[in-house]
């Protein structure tokens, strides 16, 4: 499958990309988490804590255990705060 994959922040710093389009046999956003991680350094470095990422899912948040079927876009951001 096609996916758009958008980067916010920091992790947009450490992919050295605001997005990319990428081929992906992943069935979840963690399994493409994984082969993300597998690609090169850049991407090791940005997804090497994802418990300090967010994701969304065709702009809906999601879980990591979330179904890549059917989807067209990631996100994945640093959690926001606000005050």
């Amino acid at each position: 499958m096609t996916l758009d994959l958008l980067y916010f922040a920091w992790l947009r710093e450490r992919v050295g990309l605001a997005r990319e389009r990428i081929e992906t046999d992943a069935t979840t956003v963690a399994d493409l988490v994984e082969d993300l991680r597998g690609r090169e350094p850049r991407y090791a470095a940005a997804f090497a804590d994802v418990s300090a990422i967010r994701v969304a899912v065709d702009q809906d948040l999601a879980g990591f255990d979330a179904p890549l079927a059917g989807v067209r876009e990631l996100a994945f951001f640093p959690p926001m705060t606000g005050g």
